[in-house]
């Protein structure tokens, strides 16, 4: 089968660029799912932004194709060129059987039009709670949320990561979607000595709410944490606030964007794993932390996988967070028997080459009489 992924901010991590500001978490899994996809024996391509590699670039056997870069065009009339023009002529030039594509935004209305109209299949991948909400989704212009709708509605299969999800799209759009798990890539070689009490990994942008850590790392003046990450584009503002902040707190580290290719390491030094977000979709470092054997401290709980499963501690509230983070820290044996628990159950049901498997065997019965139950809820 040829498959396509239209994922325009993928290319530093398909690339491994060390100088990328700024990788998403769906970066991270449309790389993984492409090289499984890839090993499976299928012509894997990918639209990306242009970020001076050329148009058509192979990396590991999979095939980039970049049609324009990120601020190419003139502002408002580029919407129509290069950006639409250019991701159509790239579909067209990929010809793919199946485009896969996420988060929410206009290309998921652009891919779900492409598809329809030339016969192709469509997968639509849910990441975030928000992106189930209308009106709430975090996409800047109105416009754009209108064509994501109609993405949505013209999906050949949208896949939620939680039950959470699932049930917001029935309720606010009446489509029905399917719940699959997300991929992992697996830790390899000797892991480092714990030298990270608490560690925070994300694009500092205000709906992770980074402040909260640097209110844990003053309250806790014992503990070392580790506040990592870059600037979302749009939020330079707010990143310079919250890191000229955390240079006036002495048990706070703050090394800014870390490169895909070290921060798997991080975790590894990691002793716990902090998550500050109210709402997120179901957030990879969760499977980086696990798959590490690493408890997860956080606010938000994709289906009460934390919480059902003992794969850490979900606070109800900052003083609750505060409480977990001195239990755990102090008991050494509990940490292990949690990190134990979240490396297994992560070995068994995050593995990439699974989870690329159920997409395909999930497109193609979705539209038997059974329902299908897949995912954390399982």
């Amino acid at each position: 089968m040829k498959i396509c992924i239209v994922g325009l901010d993928d290319f530093p991590q398909l690339a491994k660029l060390k100088t990328a500001k700024y990788v998403g978490g769906e970066s991270v899994q449309h790389v993984l799912l492409a090289k499984a996809w890839h090993e499976l024996g299928h012509e894997v391509s990918m639209i990306v932004h242009d970020h001076g590699q050329g148009r058509v670039t192979y990396v590991d056997g999979i095939r980039a194709v970049a049609p324009y870069s990120r601020d190419e065009g003139i502002p408002v009339l580029r919407f129509a060129h290069p950006r639409l023009t250019g991701m159509i002529g790239a579909m067209r030039e990929i010809d793919a059987d199946l485009y896969y594509q996420s988060p929410a935004g206009a290309a998921t209305g652009i891919t779900a039009w492409f598809c329809r109209r030339h016969g192709k299949r469509f997968i639509s991948r849910i990441a975030s709670d928000l992106a189930c909400i209308p009106g709430k989704q975090l996409i800047r212009y109105w416009r754009d949320r209108k064509i994501y709708e109609y993405g949505l509605r013209n999906a050949d299969l949208i896949v939620a990561q939680s039950e959470q999800q699932r049930t917001l799209l029935q309720q606010n759009y009446g489509l029905k979607s399917e719940v699959l798990d997300m991929a992992v890539e697996m830790p390899s070689g000797p892991q480092p000595a714990k030298d990270i009490d608490v560690l925070w990994v994300s694009n500092l942008r205000p709906v992770k709410r980074p402040e909260i850590v640097l209110d844990l790392a003053r309250r806790l003046p014992n503990v070392r944490f580790t506040l990592a990450g870059g600037a979302l584009p749009g939020s330079e503002d707010y990143y310079r606030t919250v890191t000229e902040a955390a240079r006036s707190i002495p048990n706070l580290t703050c090394p800014g964007a870390v490169p895909y290719t070290e921060v798997g390491t991080m975790f590894s030094r990691a002793k716990i794993f902090l998550n500050t977000s109210q709402i997120e979709g179901f957030p990879n470092t969760f499977l980086q932390a696990w798959v590490r054997g690493v408890p997860v401290v956080a606010f938000f709980d994709p289906d009460s996988l934390i919480k059902q499963r003992q794969l850490g501690h979900t606070a109800t509230d900052l003083e609750d967070m505060i409480r977990a983070i001195i239990r755990l820290l102090a008991d050494h044996d509990e940490r292990d028997r949690i990190g134990e628990r979240a490396r297994a159950y992560a070995i068994a049901q995050f593995g990439p080459t699974h989870i690329a498997t159920r997409y395909l065997e999930m497109l193609g019965t979705q539209d038997a009489s059974e329902v299908l139950h897949y995912g954390t809820s399982g």
